[in-house]
């Protein structure tokens, strides 16, 4: 009898390895609005979980940063701060925005110019990594 639930079980793994992983999730939107080089820049995207599972941005990286952080804006008392986070999660069958006064990416020691396309690698909490190529624009944001 072990035997036979131990077979059902392991039948099970890999939907429960796949359930909620990058490969569901979809990224939107992507771009970066850089201002000088001695300023940090921000990162924007909408991440879609197609999945019947939570998913967890847990990092990101990109060659055009010296370091891509995960960070959140927030108002306390009326002063508006910005903190890192660890993780961002997206909802199952719902989206996470990275937008200005949210989550956002913050890139420290920017190496781009607003015309670029730069690539962020976005890494989720089962593992997995997903790169996307983010348009570059200037003070003005995204057209």
């Amino acid at each position: 009898m072990r035997g036979i639930f131990l077979v059902a079980w392991l039948a099970l793994l890999p939907g429960v390895a796949l359930a909620g992983s990058a490969t569901d999730v979809t990224v939107q939107q992507q771009w970066v609005r850089y201002l000088l080089p001695n300023i940090p820049a921000g990162g924007y995207l909408v991440m879609v979980n197609n999945s019947n599972m939570p998913a967890t941005l847990t990092g990101a990286s990109s060659p055009a940063c010296s370091s891509l952080m995960l960070h959140e804006s927030m108002n306390m008392g009326g002063t508006a701060m910005m903190m890192p986070v660890t993780s961002v999660p997206v909802p199952a069958h719902g989206q996470a925005e990275l937008v200005e006064g949210g989550y956002h990416l913050m890139c420290m020691g920017p190496k781009m110019k607003p015309g670029d396309k730069i690539a962020i690698t976005l890494d989720f909490g089962d593992g997995t990594s997903e790169v996307v190529s983010a348009p570059v624009y200037g003070a003005m944001g995204a057209p």
